[in-house]
């Protein structure tokens, strides 16, 4: 039964495909949500040995260049209480390593009796997201840090730093 149920759809997705188009229906009785389907999900097909769905998947897809860029923020700033830090550990060492500095566009902030979080700000100081990071370890604390906060140009302040006097 299952078969062909299958063998219709995919004789009816062929026709269709013949035509260079594929409407919304025929991606469904595929078991593809065209609206909701980016190619970068076709591509993972082949982990489960689904190959022959690839090129269909692929013609119901959307590119993923439509998907939401990650959002950036001109400074944060991460929020602990040292008091809380052996309940942190991961916190603590992030805080306490080297890491920190390289992100001239975070403040580290101690507030008492507060669990970590870090607020991202715009350009203007004011807070626009708070993010809790007490389950966090230091990497995902810094991968976060990265693909959020605005780069400083590296060019600038080389230039700035070697005229100092």
């Amino acid at each position: 039964m299952m078969c062909s149920y299958l063998t219709v759809a995919f004789a009816v997705l062929l026709i269709h495909s013949s035509k260079g188009e594929i409407s919304s229906e025929d991606c469904s009785s595929l078991g593809f949500i065209k609206s909701n389907l980016l190619c970068s999900s076709c591509d993972q097909l082949k982990d489960f040995s689904l190959d022959q769905l690839v090129e269909h998947c692929k013609q119901c897809c959307h590119q993923d260049e439509s998907a939401p860029k990650e959002k950036k923020y001109a400074r944060a700033i991460l929020e602990v209480c040292t008091c809380k830090f052996p309940a942190y550990p991961q916190i603590q060492a992030f805080v306490k390593s080297d890491r920190p500095a390289k992100f001239p566009n975070l403040q580290i902030k101690y507030v008492r009796g507060l669990d970590p979080i870090i607020k991202l700000l715009d350009k203007d100081g004011i807070v626009k997201d708070t993010v809790a990071i007490e389950k966090w370890n230091t990497d995902s604390v810094e991968e976060f840090l990265n693909t959020h906060l605005v780069k400083e140009d590296d060019d600038d302040r080389g230039f700035l730093k070697t005229n100092l006097i």
